[in-house]
């Protein structure tokens, strides 16, 4: 049994849990900030056997997409500089970062 813990943005968070329900695969989803960009995330926990971690991944994939997003360079807070404008950055945002861990133990009571 592997414990897969994905992080998604928000955007697709919806499109996946109705996935995983629909495929029988039993998530537990926790809102999230991304450190960088603090835009909000969501990330599942799920107990997967073995021989559904590739049909799991692979729903992740399918449903979590990279897409590009215009946001605001942070302010600069050096003061030596000239100018504190902020100006547009293209970012690519989205898809999933997925961490699969192996279980010692697992229990329900």
């Amino acid at each position: 049994m592997k414990l897969v813990v994905a992080i998604v943005q928000n955007q697709d968070s919806k499109r996946l849990a109705d996935e995983f329900v629909e495929n029988g695969i039993r998530a537990t989803k926790l809102s999230s900030t991304g450190g960088f960009l603090r835009a909000g995330n969501t990330t599942f926990l799920m107990g997967v056997e073995d021989r559904k971690v590739d049909e799991t991944l692979e729903l992740i994939k399918e449903n979590c997409s990279t897409r590009s997003q215009t946001m605001m360079s942070p302010p600069s807070y050096d003061f030596t500089l000239e100018s504190d404008l902020t100006y547009p950055v293209n970012v690519e945002v989205g898809g999933a970062t997925i961490f699969v861990l192996p279980i010692d133990q697992f229990l329900q009571f």
